[in-house]
C-alpha cells in the first residue's frame, strides 16, 4: 500500500512571483512544506491566521492540565481542522505540543489558572454572547451527545486522561455530556471524544455548503 508523496507541500515557485501581502518571500524562493492546506501554500503564517479569523466557528474547546497528557496537542490541532473560535488551556501553562503537529501557531490559545477562571471569561465576554461550558464526562447524569441539544455558542471542557474532569471543573460546568459506547472499556480516548464532540458541532451548524468546507 503506498504511503503518500516522500515530500509534503511544493517546491520554490516557478515563473513570475505573485503578488499579494499574504505571499512570504522566503517560501516562494525555497518552497513550501507546512502542513497546511493548498490555498494557503506559501502564505505567511500571519496571513492565514487572518484569513482563518473570518471564517472561526462558534465552539470553544478547553483541557484540563495537570498531567503533561499528551492528548493536548492532538487535541489542539483537531480544534485547528474544525477552525475552532479558541482552545484554553486550564492549569499549567506549559503543555505538551508534540501532538499539535505546529497547528498552534494558527490557533488563538489562552491560558486559564483555574476551571473557575475559564467559566468566568466564557460567561462574560467582552464582545459577543456568552458562552455556555460543557464539560465532557461519563458521569451519573450526563447528557447524550448523541440527542442533546448542542448550543451554537459553546465550549467543550475535557479532563485529563483516566480521571477525567477535575472536582473544580464539575463545580463550574453549565453541564456535563457523554458520547454513546457499547463494549466494555470504560471511557474512549480523550482526544477522540474531543473530535466526535467537535464534528458533532459542525454537523449541526457548519456551512458545508462551498469550498470553505476542505474535504482533503
Amino acid at each position: 500500500m503506498p504511503h503518500g508523496p516522500e515530500e509534503v507541500g511544493l517546491g520554490p515557485w516557478e515563473g513570475e512571483w505573485p503578488s499579494g501581502e499574504q505571499y512570504d518571500e522566503q517560501l516562494l524562493a525555497e518552497g513550501d512544506r507546512r502542513n497546511v492546506v493548498d490555498r494557503y501554500r506559501y502564505w505567511t503564517m500571519e496571513a492565514i491566521v487572518a484569513d482563518l479569523d473570518t471564517r472561526r466557528h462558534g465552539f470553544h474547546v478547553a483541557i484540563e492540565n495537570w498531567q503533561h497528557d499528551f492528548n493536548i496537542g492532538t487535541i489542539v490541532r483537531t480544534a485547528n481542522a474544525f477552525l475552532a473560535a479558541e482552545v484554553h488551556i486550564v492549569g499549567k501553562k506549559r503543555w505538551n505540543r508534540r501532538g499539535a503537529m505546529v497547528t498552534d501557531r494558527y490557533q488563538h490559545i489562552r491560558h486559564h489558572e483555574t476551571a473557575a477562571d475559564l467559566a468566568a471569561y466564557l460567561h462574560t465576554p467582552d464582545d459577543g454572547p456568552s458562552v455556555r461550558l460543557l464539560g465532557i464526562d461519563n458521569l451519573p447524569g450526563s447528557a447524550h451527545l448523541e440527542t442533546m441539544e448542542l448550543p451554537r455558542s459553546v465550549c467543550f471542557l475535557f479532563g485529563q486522561e483516566g480521571p477525567g474532569l477535575s472536582p473544580g471543573a464539575r463545580e463550574v460546568v453549565d453541564g456535563t455530556f457523554s458520547i454513546a459506547q457499547f463494549g466494555s472499556t470504560r471511557s474512549i480516548n480523550a482526544s477522540a471524544a474531543a473530535a466526535i464532540a467537535m464534528h458533532t458541532w459542525v454537523r449541526e451548524y457548519a456551512d458545508l455548503s462551498g469550498d470553505a468546507a476542505w474535504r482533503g
